[in-house]
């Protein structure tokens, strides 16, 4: 595993499935922001940038909103300096600490877990970030991870065991059984 790294933390999605903002649920002690933040910096961060209007953690609102995660990536990677990141939905709490360093682990531009588009370390240089610029121009359903993942030619690991890690909140359904599973 690569001893420096950064992560991007994106939490400015619209949260239109879970009806109120994911980033603000409640999580242990504190907000479900909160939690990832920590668990980012715990795992090894140099630095987490969170993307979304986050002004208590210091988060880059995307210039054009609405455009997912793969337009909010492609926003924000000018501004990212080169070198080894981890970009994580704030809606996966969770997550572990050996998941992100198996991802980091990996030496390729793009890896993430099999038919899974996040978590994902990205090595960003000039190329990824070429990349990110044309795919993120995109309209639609072209402009999406799993594109970016085609690109790169990523690299998988095995979900089964990660399966757990990888679970997400997208509708109150799946925020109440992630609830039992903590």
């Amino acid at each position: 595993m690569t001893r420096d790294w950064r992560a991007v933390l994106l939490a400015g999605g619209r949260s239109s499935r879970m009806g109120t903002d994911k980033a603000m649920l409640p999580w242990g002690a504190g907000t479900l922001i909160a939690h990832m933040h920590a668990l980012l910096l715990t795992a090894g961060a140099r630095q987490v940038v969170v993307s979304g209007h986050r002004p208590e953690f210091d988060g880059v609102p995307d210039a054009q909103p609405g455009t997912g995660p793969m337009g909010a990536l492609a926003q924000l990677a000018p501004q990212l300096q080169e070198g080894q990141w981890l970009v994580v939905p704030v809606d996966m709490p969770l997550l572990t600490v050996e998941l992100v360093h198996a991802l980091l682990s990996v030496d390729a531009a793009c890896a993430c877990v099999e038919d899974h588009p996040l978590p994902m370390a990205l090595r960003l240089d000039a190329g990824v970030r070429a990349v990110l610029a044309d795919i993120g121009a995109r309209e639609g359903r072209v402009r999406s991870l799993r594109a970016l993942h085609d690109r790169l030619r990523a690299t998988y690991v095995p979900a089964p065991p990660w399966r757990e890690a990888l679970r997400n909140g997208n509708t109150p359904e799946e925020w109440g059984a992630l609830r039992t599973m903590r």
